[in-house]
């Protein structure tokens, strides 16, 4: 393969003129012969045996000419671009594909590449650090959720009331008959939660175990099954058992149960650093953003909108793959949003455009300073993949594209260095007002 010309042509596209010898033409040719005569019979041999001239003399030279170029192509576009030095962002579109005897054939290659951009005065940059100074009440009230966490429903022998958890059967009807959806048993229903239709958590309450009674509500009028929007509905229930929540203690029996603690005091403590250090990171993450967004709004250049596209539709099969994982398919969420496909996408295009320019920006930054990730950097990222996901350090190696990881790892040091040169300032802020620790 040889590189003829590279074109830059307008809004971000090269143009390759790409020539592939006649060895490498003849090699696929044969290739795509030994693949395609296992199908083919002509008369005086047996299937699978006729000589490549025979089938060429039949059914003229060309026959095997897209096999061989399809064989041919990806291997030389993928060396055009690397001498040429581009780094494309979508397909190319191939044209003028002219095959010469005895030399090869040559195709042009027009694709949109990642444009040269720029960003201004990314040192020295200021930004706030703001750290939130924990409190007795913030640790007090993480307790309590620990406790929530570890709390246990029992039966009470009363009328059901806010809190208290319903373990309930129902059917609703629309005009004396019975909707769909709109059954359940044994259905554990925690009132006050707002889990149902506005009003029937309400008319439960007040009501004991082993009573049934009827439930008389309004469906809203934005209700997404159409034909129950805005509809009064009946519910026939039946009220098996009231349970309400029970604590634990705060004690230094919980303390034990709950942690590697002996004391509630060092329990208290642990929970205090951790969210001592959690604030940490998160006025960290808040200055790197601030720090970054600084920068985007310094950047020129014109971006080509199908990097936008792009991250969009990276953006969707990563929806698509958390809705699968939960055993839904996109096409039944996008229906049951109202089943408009192009507002499903606009409601990532702001994410996605954002997203492009940080990225964009980042690596102006790693290239006006010279930023690149080492050998070594690669190696303890492949590392932390292998550590993380619990497989081998050369299995991760083989599976990991080098020149991906690193270009990520260069964006990650571009932003440590513009931390590093940032003029930054730190306040620590105490809530307004303060809760006497238990």
């Amino acid at each position: 393969m040889s590189l003829t010309s590279v074109n830059k042509l307008e809004n971000n596209t090269v143009e390759l003129l790409v020539q592939v010898s006649e060895e490498q033409f003849q090699d696929a040719l044969m290739k795509a012969y030994k693949k395609k005569v296992k199908t083919i019979a002509l008369p005086g041999f047996r299937k699978g045996k006729a000589p490549k001239a025979m089938i060429e003399k039949m059914y003229g030279k060309e026959f095997f000419y897209d096999d061989a170029i399809n064989m041919v192509y990806p291997a030389a576009y993928e060396s055009a671009v690397e001498e040429a030095g581009i780094e494309p962002v979508d397909r190319a579109n191939v044209s003028d594909l002219k095959v010469e005897q005895g030399n090869g054939f040559s195709f042009k290659a027009t694709v949109t590449v990642k444009p040269d951009v720029t960003v201004k005065n990314y040192k020295g940059i200021k930004a706030e650090k703001t750290v939130e100074t924990i409190m007795a009440a913030d640790v007090n009230a993480e307790l309590e959720r620990m406790r929530e966490r570890n709390s246990r429903l029992t039966n009470v022998e009363r009328a059901a009331k806010n809190g208290d958890t319903a373990l309930i059967d129902f059917e609703g009807f629309k005009d004396g008959v019975a909707f769909e959806g709109g059954k359940g048993e044994n259905f554990p229903l925690n009132l006050g939660s707002g889990q149902f239709i506005p009003g029937f958590e309400e008319q439960v309450a007040g009501h004991e175990a082993g009573e049934e009674f009827e439930v008389n509500v309004t469906f809203p009028e934005q209700y997404q099954a159409e034909e129950l929007a805005g509809k009064a509905a009946t519910f026939k229930v039946k009220l098996h058992e009231v349970k309400t929540k029970e604590l634990p203690a705060a004690d230094d029996e919980f303390a034990k149960d709950v942690s590697e603690y002996d004391t509630l005091d060092e329990l208290k403590a642990s929970i205090r650093k951790g969210m001592e250090e959690q604030n940490e990171k998160n006025a960290e993450l808040e200055v790197e953003n601030d720090l970054v967004e600084q920068i985007v709004a310094t950047l020129e250049g014109d971006i080509p909108p199908v990097m936008f596209e792009s991250r969009i539709d990276e953006m969707v099969r990563d929806f698509e793959y958390r809705l699968q994982q939960q055993g839904l398919r996109l096409e039944d969420y996008i229906k049951y949003m109202g089943g408009d496909t192009a507002k499903f996408r606009e409601g990532f295009k702001e994410q996605a455009e954002k997203q492009v320019k940080i990225r964009l920006a980042l690596e102006a930054v790693a290239a006006a300073e010279g930023i690149a990730a080492s050998e070594e950097d690669f190696e303890n990222e492949v590392k932390r993949i292998a550590d993380a996901y619990k497989m081998e350090v050369e299995k991760v190696r083989g599976i990991v594209p080098e020149a991906e990881v690193k270009k990520d790892l260069a964006v990650n040091k571009a932003i440590d260095f513009i931390k590093q040169n940032a003029d930054v300032t730190v306040e620590n802020v105490a809530p307004q007002k303060d809760e006497k620790a238990e």
